[in-house]
């Protein structure tokens, strides 16, 4: 309770004019990059961090976190309207923002984005405040079988979800794991697979696989439907967007239900205290839950308001949950905790189960300035810019994925300083746009690639630790829990209630443009 007291005597900070300035700034910069294909909120911060020296810690941490915030909903924006999620979090965004978008009502897209981001983010730094020791001594007892389970339900789930072509998503998942095996063994220092070339060493970086697989397919899949492109941007220019268009009928928010938006934020604020588990997998469980409990299972993928509610909801309550095993036990809960943890120990603090108590003083403020980002910046922010943000689609589509082709192959020589992996995006890219010509889902690649490394890793450790006994994941609770849960969910998502579609891949709408 002195905790919850003192957060809440923090946002008389927020009056000094420098720190809220700060705040803003922050803010404002996460959402361009976020929004940036190629761009992330990650990148931002890293290049930021530099400034960070010049700063009072209370300053750079308030900053820290409204950049964060603002990477988790500023995905939403690129997602919704050019079918580009600018962030991995925001994926399932764009299964039904970019449908609504193509019929004239993408400020309700992104008005309903944001109403979900606000009500997430909220729900996630309240909870990160009151029960946040509770939380993190929970998260501490998935052990190593525990967590593989958890992978392997999440890439399961995501498979048996491509209801109809269900081998396809299996076979692209299995490209995705495969290509994660490519250079150094997660657990031996040998290389694997890197077929002589000493560029794979390292392996293949996250960012030009994401910026492949969405932005430089996209541009390809858009080329090809350049006449459907130039009528969807006349009649989208046509449409006259008013700032109270942003703003989601109440008769809409009823329908999507507070259980919805209740729910997913405590599935994704409870997937943010699991270490290295991420916004894109909080959104995509609160994504698949809500099209599994939907009564219209169908209309998800086709422009559905629920669906992006589930997902916006979901990966900004994330933001509270991962910052419970960083200041609690000093373990990132993903690569932007990392470089805040980064920022504490620079100044000379410690996370551990004492900082909260020794030092709350220092922590309280960075909290407020995350619950101010989610209930104040976000919806202002729209309100302010969102008719700005709708224009992106009237912009000539050659001079538009043009400067998104440029950003994207720019970006993703940034994020790893290699020519080669540059590369490698446009190959990945290349693959992706193919495998969507097939009707392949590279979202089930992306997610793959993605939790392969920690999914080989977790196996490989549980049955060394059992002596090659595969009964270990049966036989620890913490396994045990996610593989009836696994279960679960292929009965209602498989068995009892097929559904055809449920989560049309991003690049199926595409198709339809």
């Amino acid at each position: 309770m002195e905790f919850i007291t003192l957060v809440a005597g923090s946002f008389s900070t927020l009056l000094n004019p420098m720190v809220l300035a700060y705040v803003v700034a922050g803010f404002l910069i996460g959402t361009i990059f976020s929004a940036i294909p190629g761009l992330t909120a990650t990148l931002a911060l890293a290049l930021l961090l530099p400034l960070t020296y010049s700063l009072d810690v209370t300053t750079a941490l308030m900053a820290c976190s409204s950049i964060y915030m603002a990477g988790m909903c500023g995905g939403s924006i690129t997602a919704t309207t050019i079918n580009i999620p600018g962030a991995p979090s925001s994926m399932m965004t764009a299964l039904d923002g970019y449908p609504l978008q193509k019929q004239g009502k993408g400020a309700l897209a992104l008005g309903h984005a944001a109403f979900g981001s606000m009500v997430g983010g909220a729900l996630g730094a309240i909870l990160l405040i009151a029960i946040a020791p509770f939380i993190a001594k929970a998260s501490l007892l998935v052990q190593t079988t525990g967590k593989f389970s958890l992978l392997a339900f999440a890439i399961i789930v995501i498979v048996i979800a491509q209801r109809g072509k269900m081998i396809k998503a299996a076979m692209a998942a299995c490209i995705g794991l495969m290509l994660a095996t490519i250079g150094l063994d997660a657990m031996e220092p040998v290389t694997r697979f890197t077929f002589g070339l000493s560029d794979l060493t390292a392996g293949i970086d996250l960012m030009p696989v994401i910026i492949g697989t969405f932005a430089i397919s996209e541009i390809l899949t858009q080329a090809n439907a350049a006449k459907e492109a130039r009528q969807t941007t006349e009649a989208m220019s046509s449409v006259k967007i008013r700032r109270r268009d942003f703003i989601p009928p109440l008769a809409s928010i009823r329908e999507i239900g507070i259980v919805c938006y209740v729910k997913s934020a405590l599935i994704g604020y409870s997937v943010g205290t699991l270490p290295g588990a991420g916004g894109s997998m909080g959104s995509f469980l609160a994504y698949v839950e809500t099209v599994r409990t939907s009564s219209n299972p169908e209309s998800f993928g086709k422009g559905n308001p629920k669906g992006i509610a589930a997902s916006e909801t979901a990966n900004n309550a994330v933001c509270g949950g991962a910052l419970v095993p960083m200041l609690t036990f000093g373990i990132p809960g993903d690569p932007i905790t990392a470089i805040m943890l980064g920022v504490l120990v620079i100044n000379g603090i410690q996370p551990g189960p004492q900082l909260m108590s020794g030092q709350a003083d220092l922590i309280a403020p960075m909290l407020a300035s995350l619950l101010f980002s989610a209930v104040v910046l976000i919806p202002l922010t729209l309100f302010l810019l969102g008719p700005y943000f709708i224009k992106i689609v009237a912009i000539r589509k050659d001079v538009l994925y043009g400067a998104i082709a440029l950003l994207a192959v720019v970006g993703s020589y940034v994020a790893t300083y290699s020519t080669f992996q540059m590369i490698m995006a446009l190959v990945m890219g290349v693959v992706a746009y193919y495998m969507r010509k097939n009707d392949f889902p590279v979202i089930t690649l992306l997610l793959g690639f993605i939790l392969g490394p920690n999914l080989e890793e977790f196996l490989r450790r549980a049955l060394a630790l059992s002596n090659g006994n595969p009964m270990t994941f049966f036989t620890n609770l913490d396994s045990l829990f996610f593989v009836v849960l696994t279960l679960v969910f292929v009965y209602f998502l498989a068995i009892k209630k097929p559904i055809k579609n449920p989560v049309n891949a991003v690049e199926s709408v595409a198709e339809s443009t």
